[in-house]
């Protein structure tokens, strides 16, 4: 008999790092999968994170051998690069589907989301149609033998319920009120600094290799 699959529970560091690399695949695959300065550079952003982080290499690597171990993270080499390079096997390892992705994803880097808020925050990792596909898709991986998130009941003067992911780390909850139309700006501007601080970490890193063999 199968064993019955069941979620791992990973630390803040494994959190941020997959969530991370669950991110970029889809933000910026230019630069995926991503070499480890890329992906520290990622981990310690300031925008589309909750709370910001400060993590050295070491750090991360510590976090990605742990998760490879548990089979949720690969290594990638070849091309022009000789950098090892690493990729997520989320929806490899759990049979969730990209738009689910996507849903955890915020979840593990922002914090419990309500479904306006994961709408608002999707951005370039999925397009909803609408806020009832988002309902949906809550509900879908709310439920089953075994769910990937968890309602929340409301906070006082809050009129939708937030959802939070079930992978374990620390919750940092969130007393901010903004308005939508605040939200909606707040993301376009986090997914272009995003882009940026991922484009300048891998030039970095193609810098300082560049160095090291004119050296």
């Amino acid at each position: 008999m199968d064993t019955p699959q069941t979620l791992p529970v990973l630390s803040d560091t494994e959190l941020r790092v997959l969530g991370s690399l669950m991110e970029k695949s889809k933000t910026t695959p230019d630069y995926y999968p991503m070499t480890l300065n890329g992906l520290t550079a990622a981990c310690n952003q300031k925008t589309a994170r909750r709370p910001v982080v400060d993590y050295d290499e070491n750090t991360v690597m510590l976090a990605l051998d742990t998760l490879k171990r548990k089979g949720l993270i690969s290594t990638a080499t070849g091309g022009s690069s000789r950098a090892i390079k690493y990729k997520h096997n989320f929806g490899i390892v759990f049979p969730v589907v990209p738009s689910e992705v996507a849903v955890i994803c915020l979840l593990i880097l922002r914090g419990p989301q309500t479904p306006g808020e994961i709408n608002t925050n999707s951005g370039r990792l999925y397009e909803f149609e609408d806020l009832d596909e988002v309902q949906a898709m809550l509900e879908k991986l709310a439920s089953g033998d075994m769910p990937y998130v968890l309602q929340l009941p409301k906070r006082p003067g809050q009129k939708e319920v937030r959802y939070r992911h079930l992978l374990g780390g620390t919750i940092v909850e969130d007393d901010s009120q903004d308005e939508p139309s605040r939200r909606t700006s707040t993301s376009e501007l986090e997914e272009r600094l995003s882009k940026v601080e991922t484009e300048l970490a891998e030039l970095k890193d193609a810098f300082d290799k560049l160095m090291k063999e004119l050296s």
